[in-house]
């Protein structure tokens, strides 16, 4: 069987994160594949694993500041996207949480779909998204926002294939397009992280400032405690969130990955607040046996086991998170960073790459029986 010329569409390129983590996996399985993206700041690769990959910007690039304010052109993102290119390849890989999935597919060529969620802001964080607009924006925003979710749901049905990260997003596959999905769990980079029995005062949480991360509720419910917090990040709501700290919280902003894997190997607990597609940060404690203080929802059930690798909290509020740390406090002697770093472990780069290839290799297979190319 011939192997496909692939090409990988991801939705921007602009800053390193999970999705990226994902990518760079996907680009060790099929290094001579094309990434095609929305925007690309070669800056943010240099010296990662991603610095030799082929990108390929979309037009979206000729916009003012779009590497910066690609967010600002969301109703452009259909129009990118069409001109994207990809004739010259026979399988394509969607890497997709908003617009990669509407690549411009043709016929012959197969389309598969790796999928961190349905596009958040046209469907179920649309509320969310419209709260942080102003009265006028939100007038423009809500036509915009039909338009990509009808556009969305009609690339959905141009995809040969579904995988998604978690049971939870396969879940959130079916209800939003009717479609059926492989899970395929994102994988942590044993490598990168050491557990250790060792603690010392402090609790960690490591995310951008964004609305639904929550990191807000996390600031304040240690504010209210007087307990020692660092936070690893940066993001829009910085100002925000820094107007809420207390004494006890230091912001250390964005650091390199040896910093943040000490750090979290050295936490007493990692702190989690969002509703998650699957969060691979309590995965990364998890591998520092650092147990997980989180938010009982989402992907974080399909990782962290109340009672065995943390605690959970039941709703967003600061309450509730106050609540569950102080539970955490009485049973923090009871978590064995050696069963935390076991189940990190399920996670694994290795694993990973193998459910992905079959993924790939069974769905080629099939389409070549279908009568595809090189059948």
């Amino acid at each position: 069987m011939k192997s496909p010329k692939i090409a990988i569409v991801y939705d921007w390129l602009t800053s390193l994160g999970g999705g990226e983590r994902v990518l760079s996996h996907v680009l060790e399985l099929y290094p001579q594949a094309t990434v095609y993206a929305l925007v690309f700041n070669p800056e943010i690769v240099k010296g990662t694993p991603l610095e030799k990959a082929r990108v390929v910007s979309s037009r979206l690039r000729i916009f003012p500041w779009s590497i910066r304010y690609y967010r600002q052109y969301l109703a452009f993102y259909p129009w990118a996207m069409r001109g994207v290119d990809l004739s010259g390849h026979d399988l394509i890989l969607s890497i997709s949480h908003a617009a990669a999935k509407g690549a411009p597919v043709k016929p012959g060529q197969l389309h598969l779909c790796y999928c961190f969620t349905p596009m958040r802001y046209a469907w179920d964080l649309r509320e969310q998204y419209m709260e942080s607009l102003d009265p006028i924006k939100r007038l423009i925003a809500n036509p915009i926002l039909d338009y990509l979710k009808r556009w969305d749901l009609e690339n959905s049905k141009k995809v040969d294939a579904f995988a998604g990260i978690s049971n939870y997003i396969a879940e959130r596959i079916k209800n939003s397009y009717g479609r059926e999905s492989r899970v395929i769990y994102p994988a942590v980079d044993l490598t990168r992280f050491r557990p250790s029995p060792e603690k010392e005062n402090y609790f960690i949480t490591v995310s951008r400032f964004v609305p639904y991360k929550r990191v807000d509720l996390i600031v304040r419910a240690f504010s209210e405690m007087g307990l020692p917090l660092k936070v690893i990040g940066d993001g829009p709501e910085k100002k925000r969130i820094l107007a809420q700290a207390g004494p006890s919280v230091e912001f250390l902003g964005r650091r390199n990955d040896g910093d943040v894997a000490r750090l979290l190997s050295g936490a007493r607990a990692f702190v989690f607040a969002a509703l998650e597609d699957f969060g691979i940060a309590p995965v990364e404690a998890l591998a520092c046996g650092t147990p997980v203080i989180g938010f009982g929802a989402g992907g974080l059930l399909e990782t962290v086991k109340d009672g065995v690798h943390g605690v959970y909290f039941i709703d967003q509020t600061v309450e509730s998170l106050k609540a569950a740390v102080t539970l955490f406090l009485e049973k923090e002697k009871s978590f064995d960073f050696k069963i935390l770093r076991a189940r990190a472990e399920e996670f694994s780069v290795e694993r990973f790459k193998r459910e992905l290839s079959d993924f790939v290799q069974s769905q080629w297979a099939a389409f070549l029986g279908q009568g595809g190319p090189c059948a």
